[in-house]
């Protein structure tokens, strides 16, 4: 089975038997916005890994660079060293996707088990699409405008900067969706993902989560939601820092499930599986309560 296919059957697999992917975040990253060196170093990885897989994660999402805002570009051998022996270890375990906009990066990571790029760049190095292609792999392309170093301050980004949020975004992804197409990844490979929190302000990042169900009838792949722990929930829930803000994140994920998204990307699993499980219980109850009321007595 190629990367790809094994990417594409686990998530048809878990949004038939879930009703989504959820897909379990492991930053090898010193500097990352919620869980910054929590998981450095080889054995901190595993045991993040072995611990997503338990709580019901269908994929785990693995990047050695941060992309939180102000972030700045870390050299790929810097990326190679942290994460290449973690995927090897979770590839083997778990469909694997790499959090990367390095091609050099990407290509390393699939050649040692991924099955999936995860690129935050909107594809600003056109040769990621062709590492995805060459490698048969799945690709979450991700939307979103400039280098990630400039991202600062991006809750106060200009409300000039788009028009209409969802029609803009989903403009700008399906240019770069066709770029990766004519370097030869298949439509079929693609997961859309809006980008919620990169260059966006905090109203722009909750209309796109509010308008999920718009872009999953409108991009015509299936699409990722990551709204877990960002600072634009702040705006929505009171403040709190990254590390407390499970609540809003599980509103947020219970949101973009209930409205057609396949994927979700998550730093707290097993509350996550959790609340979508028993929301799925209380409404297939709730079906099955109706139907029952609707079958004639004699």
């Amino acid at each position: 089975m190629t990367r790809r296919a094994t990417f594409l059957h686990t998530l048809e697999n878990a949004v038939a038997s879930r009703g989504v992917a959820l897909l379990g975040v492991c930053n090898v990253t010193p500097d990352s916005f919620s869980d910054g060196g929590q998981f450095e170093g080889e054995e901190a990885a595993r045991a993040r890994v072995d611990t997503l897989i338990a709580e019901g994660a269908a994929m785990v999402d693995i990047g050695g660079e941060s992309t939180r805002p102000g972030a700045r570009p870390v050299p790929a051998e810097t990326q190679l060293a942290r994460i290449l022996p973690v995927v090897r270890y979770a590839s083997s375990r778990v469909c694997v996707t790499v959090d990367t906009t390095n091609p050099r990066v990407a290509e390393a990571a699939l050649a040692a088990g991924a099955h999936a790029v995860n690129d935050v760049s909107c594809l600003a190095d056109p040769a990621l699409a062709s590492v995805v292609a060459a490698a048969e792999a799945g690709f979450i392309l991700m939307h979103a405008r400039g280098p990630q170093e400039k991202m600062a301050g991006f809750s106060q980004y200009p409300e000039e900067g788009y028009g209409s949020v969802v029609d803009d975004v989903l403009a700008e992804w399906s240019a770069a969706a066709r770029r990766a197409e004519a370097a030869g990844v298949p439509r079929s490979a693609l997961v859309c993902d809006p980008g919620l929190g990169f260059m966006k302000s905090a109203r722009q990042s909750a209309e796109l989560l509010r308008c999920t169900d718009a872009i999953v009838a409108r991009a015509g792949v299936p699409v990722a939601i990551g709204a877990s722990r960002k600072s634009f929930l702040v705006a929505l829930g009171g403040e709190a820092p990254a590390g407390e803000r499970l609540g809003a994140s599980l509103a947020a994920a219970l949101w973009a499930a209930q409205h057609g998204a396949a994927v979700i990307r998550v730093h707290d699993v097993r509350a996550t599986a959790q609340c979508l499980a028993v929301h799925r219980a209380l409404a297939a109850t709730g079906e099955l309560t109706a139907a029952r009321k609707e079958v004639p007595r004699a």
